[in-house]
């Protein structure tokens, strides 16, 4: 028989503790990074396979178990749902636990069913919260009385959101972030995902800015980069390996923004530039990534105005104005 509770987590580490507290049930851990990578507006068949795809290139695993685990996932949560059992979403207020949680709300709302939600950004003694994952069996019990069930607004905004999320236009999102009501840390996490894209003045993203800011602070090493950079979100989400990844591809050719010197890391004279705003990131390197459903490829790509808030439309083939080297300076 099914059992007549399911909890919903980010991940295996908040899984694995949720399973050694006595509220029982099973534990479904969502497993997937949705902050990277192609998630556009295709049938939930597709995207699992693109999803998976993404994931094994990336290193994750075999693309055939990763497509198996995410189908697996799927049935298991839609099945429950359907099912009419308890379902509790375990969320924290970070990016990659927001969009996880667009995720399950949406296709909760297809379902037709409503599931409860636990969503967390602080927890009573931790000056700095980093989620459920570091909390106790005892910890994670004391959030239990708390859970909310899902509103019918509050699974319409999320819906909404989602569909944003996978548009290949950004300008959707940019006001799914500014009126976000219903999920209180939502507004935040998707200025932060707006953030990667390329920014208006130089081309970086935000985790492509922190790094530079992290080696300029005198990060001697990737994995020193990637404490600095984390100490400067607000709400941290990124793992090392995605943070590592972003700071090879800005080490890559001879335009590179950053390089090994006598093994310690340093900026180059051009990342030097970009991080002035002298030169452009994306006009030196290129780009190549997805954004939810939002491919940025060449150099004429959507932008952040980290300043006005706003989204930037590509601008084709004519030249961006930005500060002369003089004027920078």
């Amino acid at each position: 028989m099914a059992s007549a509770l399911l909890h919903v987590t980010n991940g295996e580490s908040a899984g694995a503790t949720l399973r050694r507290t006595t509220l029982g049930g099973e534990v479904l851990a969502w497993q997937d990074a949705l902050h990277e990578g192609p998630v556009p507006r295709v049938e939930r068949s597709e995207l699992v396979r693109l999803r998976a795809g993404f994931l094994s290139d990336c290193g994750w695993g075999d693309r055939s178990a990763l497509l198996a685990s995410l189908e697996r996932r799927d049935r298991l949560y839609t099945g429950r749902l359907r099912e009419g059992a308890q379902v509790v979403l375990w969320f924290e207020h970070d990016l990659y636990d927001q969009l996880q949680l667009l995720d399950t709300l949406a296709l909760a709302r297809e379902v037709g069913r409503t599931p409860e939600l636990i969503v967390v950004g602080s927890f009573p003694g931790r000056r700095r919260f980093s989620g459920l994952g570091e909390l106790s069996a005892d910890e994670l019990e004391t959030l239990w009385p708390g859970r909310q069930t899902a509103t019918a607004e509050l699974l319409a905004e999320a819906a909404a959101a989602w569909e944003a999320f996978r548009s290949p236009d950004p300008t959707a999102l940019a006001e799914c972030a500014a009126h976000a009501e219903e999920l209180p840390f939502l507004g935040a996490a998707l200025q932060r995902l707006l953030e990667e894209l390329p920014a208006a003045d130089n081309g970086l993203s935000g985790t492509e800015r922190r790094a530079l800011e992290a080696i300029t602070a005198g990060a001697p090493t990737p994995a020193a980069a990637f404490a600095s950079a984390q100490a400067l979100e607000d709400a941290p989400f990124l793992g090392d390996t995605w943070f590592h990844r972003a700071l090879a591809t800005l080490g890559e050719g001879d335009a590179r923004l950053v390089e090994t010197a006598g093994g310690v890391l340093r900026l180059t004279e051009a990342g030097e530039r970009v991080r002035r705003g002298e030169l452009d990131r994306v006009e030196l390197l290129g780009v190549d990534r997805w954004l939810g459903g939002t491919h940025l490829e060449g150099t004429a790509v959507w932008r952040w105005d980290h300043g006005a808030r706003t989204v930037v439309a590509p601008l084709g083939d004519r030249q961006r104005e930005r500060p002369s080297a003089s004027s920078a300076r």
